[in-house]
């Protein structure tokens, strides 16, 4: 009797209760979450700053002086010669990764709060310091940070959607410092979800982006030996003045000039090697 009235007990209660509910994932908290380790000069990631033995380029995950050389260089204006300074990030390709901004159903504006969500990080397969931003639609009662893995949003069913707009959002170890911005740009470091840890980067947005690859401006290098002789090219160093850090590199085009997006070096005396920096 016992027995069966325990059976009749638990069959009545699958019943009341029906299947279990899957549970429900929370939000994550940015500040309380691990923070991408970043390496920009490992022979996955680098070119021409490949870190070695000798060059004191900083180790894995260590923060970066972008205010210093090799990645700030004094160059000179097109058409009046007048000292201009640009940051150099290395060689990449021109197909931009994608970037996912999360909307609201029926908002024009992003999810209060929520991160955007990356899938690369510098040295994986497909990283570009530039971004495609890819509009992502969310139901009303999502909560921010509740997805912050590329994986997981893709594969919730949202509404993903391609747009046309470009992102300058390198990113670079935590603490790492680039203070030059144009129009009251904050320098500071912003941050984006990646595999549910925070990536940091910086952002620069003295100009609108847009396209399905990267745009470019041409810049002409002058080095100490040319790229056609022993030892020439990147290697030997831009040519500059004696006791200055002031080099012979002229950018065709300045920020506000038309054209003005991400520049693709050329040596003076021989063909595009394609380097990239912002100006």
């Amino acid at each position: 009797m016992n027995t069966r009235i325990a059976l009749l007990f638990t069959v009545a209660s699958l019943l009341a209760g029906g299947v279990a509910a899957e549970p429900v994932a929370k939000p994550l908290d940015p500040d309380r979450a691990p923070i991408a380790s970043v390496d920009r000069f490992s022979d996955k990631a680098a070119h021409l700053q490949l870190r070695t033995a000798d060059n004191h380029i900083p180790g894995p995950n260590q923060p970066v002086d972008f205010d210093s050389g090799p990645f700030i260089t004094q160059g000179l204006a097109p058409t009046t010669g007048k000292p201009v300074r640009y940051y150099n990030f290395d060689v990449q390709t021109t197909m931009p990764a994608p970037v996912y901004v999360l909307y609201h159903e029926g908002e024009d504006k992003p999810v209060a709060g929520q991160l955007d969500i990356i899938d690369t990080l510098p040295g994986e397969k497909g990283y570009n310091d530039f971004r495609e931003v890819w509009k992502v639609t969310v139901p009303k009662d999502y909560v921010a940070n509740t997805i912050a893995d590329a994986g997981a949003l893709r594969g919730a069913g949202y509404k993903i959607e391609q747009t046309p707009a470009l992102r300058n959002m390198p990113v670079v170890p935590d603490k790492s410092t680039a203070k030059a911005r144009l129009k009251g740009e904050s320098a500071e470091l912003q941050h984006a979800w990646y595999q549910g840890q925070v990536a940091k980067f910086f952002s620069f947005d003295e100009a609108p982006l847009s396209g399905s690859s990267v745009p470019l401006s041409p810049i002409y290098v002058t080095f100490n030996v040319n790229p056609d002789q022993p030892n020439g090219g990147p290697g030997s160093g831009f040519k500059g003045e004696p006791n200055s850090e002031q080099t012979h590199n002229v950018p065709t085009t300045l920020p506000g000039d038309a054209g003005t997006l991400r520049c693709g070096w050329w040596p003076s005396t021989t063909t595009p090697i394609g380097r990239r920096s912002r100006i």
